[in-house]
């Protein structure tokens, strides 16, 4: 119809084809069913068409309208495959009246009975669609891992002061073992299993498995020990606390079995050449295994060290060499020279792994650590020795004339007359 132009507008209660003030020309309904109904609008905010969108698209194809006006770039992709001149306009007036009218929709939709009925139905709608949502992101198990290695991180911030506090608790009744033993676990688990000085015997050690130089060492410190006596209502809230401590270390081996477990399955590429942990964490500081996949290697390698690269780019200052990724054994084993040159390469086999894991699945972990290993091994031939300081220019000595410019003024220009 010459000059037509009609408007195709997505509800709750189904696809609307209208004119310009808002009369209906055309309808197609969303399933009855309160599961298809939601499953529908998921496939919506993917981006897919609905069933009724294509049910309807014949409808308007037998009005033959000048232009149909729609709200996403996909819905117009399939009208102009259909042979009709589709143009978008999210969010636009003719399609903001027609929701304005929800509720009378739904009535007409046969969904509610009554009007009172609508903001019930609409907040069911909306509940079940951001459950479903939450459910789809959970099956990505690369979240999963982001979130575990969080928790991880959490869990050592947790263990690190808690320890802290009870070396301090524990000095009151044997202040030498906290220079003995420097391992935290260790340490927690002699506090948990044995509680007064006293008890710290060489064959009790040797029970919990402490090395026998250690063992005797230990012992013979608590005979001579200068800490204060504890009842027995003391040493055992100690040992509560020690107890609760280690319960957060077996929590923390087991998340970590499960990181590893989770890592191979969805990036196993990125694992073989940094391993679960650092992979799980490059995972969650990207926000995702598919954008990390999208960072150029330049963003891969200083992810963590945001902070100081703002900080450079503000100031001027140095940029950082590397982020997160500076817990790569060989970057922080090697010179500081060296550090740099490594971290490039490395970022630079991550991009490839992140890319492979996101989007293709096949494992080629071993041939990209062994051209990374050769490159390493490259770096430190090449760059064995720091490189060379460039020597500031001298300041003329005391009584010493410095060396006279030529140009204006000087010699071979003209002077002043």
């Amino acid at each position: 119809m010459k000059g037509l132009k009609i408007y195709i507008v997505d509800t709750i209660a189904g696809s609307y084809a209208v004119d310009e003030s808002g009369k209906e020309l055309a309808f197609e309904p969303l399933p009855k069913s309160f599961d298809d109904l939601v499953a529908e609008a998921i496939k919506i905010s993917r981006g897919e068409l609905s069933e009724a969108f294509i049910k309807l698209a014949d409808k308007v194809k037998q009005l033959s309208p000048e232009e149909v006006i729609v709200e996403s770039e996909e819905e117009a992709k399939y009208l102009n495959q259909q042979g009709l001149r589709a143009t978008v306009s999210e969010g636009n007036q003719v399609a903001l009246s027609v929701r304005s009218r929800i509720p009378q929709l739904l009535i007409e939709s046969e969904l509610i009975k009554s009007d009172s009925e609508a903001p019930a139905f609409e907040l069911n709608v909306a509940f079940e669609f951001t459950r479903r949502g939450l459910m789809g992101a959970a099956k990505k198990r690369d979240l999963l891992a982001a979130h575990s290695i969080r928790t991880i991180d959490d869990i050592d911030k947790t263990v690190n002061l808690f320890v802290n506090r009870l070396r301090e608790w524990y000095s009151v009744n044997f202040p030498e073992l906290n220079d003995i033993v420097e391992d935290h676990r260790l340490y927690v688990k002699l506090v948990a299993e044995l509680g007064d000085r006293e008890n710290f015997t060489e064959d009790r050690l040797k029970d919990l498995r402490v090395p026998p130089q250690l063992a005797e060492k230990i012992a013979s410190a608590a005979k001579r020990s200068i800490g204060a006596d504890l009842s027995e209502h003391d040493l055992e809230a100690i040992k509560t606390f020690a107890g609760i401590i280690l319960q957060l270390y077996d929590l923390r081996d087991q998340l970590e079995g499960y990181v590893n477990r989770v890592m191979k399955e969805v990036a196993p590429n990125i694992t073989e050449l940094v391993g679960p942990l650092l992979g799980a964490r490059l995972i969650s500081l990207a926000g995702g295994l598919d954008r990390l996949a999208t960072m150029p290697a330049s963003t891969i390698q200083v992810l963590g060290a945001e902070k100081a690269l703002f900080r450079a780019l503000r100031t001027g200052g140095r940029p950082p060499k590397h982020g997160i990724i500076f817990q790569y054994p060989e970057i922080f084993r090697a010179p500081k020279w060296q550090r740099g040159k490594i971290a490039r390469a490395l970022a630079a086999k991550l991009a490839i792994a992140a890319k492979v894991d996101a989007f293709s699945g096949r494992f080629i972990g071993d041939r990209l650590n062994s051209e990374l290993q050769q490159r390493i091994a490259e770096i430190k031939k090449v760059y064995a020795s720091p490189p060379k300081r460039k020597e500031a220019p001298q300041a003329p000595q005391r009584g010493q004339r410095p060396p006279r410019r030529h140009g204006r003024g000087g010699r071979g220009g003209k002077g002043r007359r």
